[in-house]
């Protein structure tokens, strides 16, 4: 169900919708001069819908992602689209990139969902393969989503519209919070008539100061601060923000 969710233009649950995603491309065409000489990478590409808009900028362009059929599915659109992007069916934790890169993504606060351990790496990564004037642009949650958060235990028929699964089951989910930390877990039990699994997604929440002091262990440095990767002024109450990184 997952590629559904990212194609589904009404929700914002796996991907944002198109119109906010066509005015973040412009607006990181605008901001880091994207041209047919720029090369760009985007971890955690899903079906495409960045890494499509970046290569109809002339860019050179590569997406990585776990999923194989987002994957196909952004392959497939290229290939409609007469679009030449590098897809690699992997997970970016692992991956060894080649190059250097004038810009490198990772939106939908997928940094969140890494381990301190995970997200070393990732800046590690990024920085390797920047290019001197190189960019990061990444998306975060923010502490006052951390506030909104709350515990509880919630069971549903067919949880998130049968998101877990295409044959009936009931969902369980137990949400935690742990303040010291500022994280969260939601602990998911799925329940079908022949088998049951768990999944745990947890999320670190940050401040700028917080992903500051993250960037810099990695030998980079916050440049700007937006409210989102569409380049809107930050909001300090908001419950995501966005940062732009580059070499210490």
């Amino acid at each position: 169900q997952m590629l559904a969710y990212h194609l589904n233009d009404e929700i914002d649950l796996s991907s944002r919708r198109s119109g906010f995603i066509d005015d973040s491309v412009r607006w990181m065409q605008d901001r880091f001069e994207l041209s047919g000489n720029s090369r760009v990478i985007d971890f955690g590409c899903g079906p495409g819908l960045y890494t499509s808009r970046f290569a109809r900028l002339g860019a050179e362009v590569h997406g990585i992602d776990f999923s194989p059929r987002s994957i196909a599915y952004a392959r497939e659109d290229a290939k409609r689209q007469s679009l030449e992007v590098t897809y690699i069916e992997a997970d970016y934790l692992d991956h060894l990139c080649e190059g250097r890169f004038d810009l490198v993504t990772l939106i939908m606060c997928d940094y969140c969902a890494l381990s301190p351990a995970q997200r070393a790496t990732m800046l590690a990564k990024f920085e390797r393969h920047l290019s001197d004037k190189g960019r990061i642009v990444l998306d975060v949650y923010s502490l006052r989503a951390f506030a909104g958060k709350e515990e509880g235990l919630l069971c549903e028929k067919n949880q998130l519209n049968g998101f877990w699964s295409g044959n009936p089951y009931f969902g369980i989910v137990a949400s935690f919070k742990y303040d010291d930390e500022q994280v969260s877990l939601d602990k998911y039990v799925i329940v079908e008539k022949d088998r049951q699994w768990e999944v745990y997604n947890w999320l670190q929440y940050f401040t700028p100061e917080t992903l500051e002091q993250e960037a810099r262990a990695a030998g980079l440095e916050v440049e700007n601060v937006y409210g989102d990767v569409a380049g809107s002024p930050y909001v300090s109450d908001a419950t995501e923000f966005a940062v732009v990184l580059k070499r210490a």
